[in-house]
């Protein structure tokens, strides 16, 4: 049992590390192509209806981690 809740902690205490890692979050622009080459993480709008901000946390092809936010249109299944 002690291992297990060590372990539980230990999860927590990583996943808020890589969320105080995440960068600043870069307003998206059309107009400039992202190079992503792997999407990290997406953020949940399925509680939001009408337009809602969203961000994407990505790696490119150098390797380095970006955050872009944007607007998208929410589908009100949470409420």
């Amino acid at each position: 049992m002690k291992s297990l809740i060590s372990l539980l902690l230990a999860l927590v205490a990583t996943s808020a590390l890589a969320a105080g890692n995440e960068p600043p979050a870069t307003p998206y622009d059309p107009a400039q192509p992202l190079d992503i080459a792997k999407v990290v993480s997406v953020s949940d709008t399925a509680g939001g209806c009408g337009v809602v901000p969203a961000s994407m946390v990505y790696v490119d092809h150098q390797g380095q981690t970006h955050r872009v936010s944007y607007q998208v249109m929410g589908d009100c299944s949470g409420s």
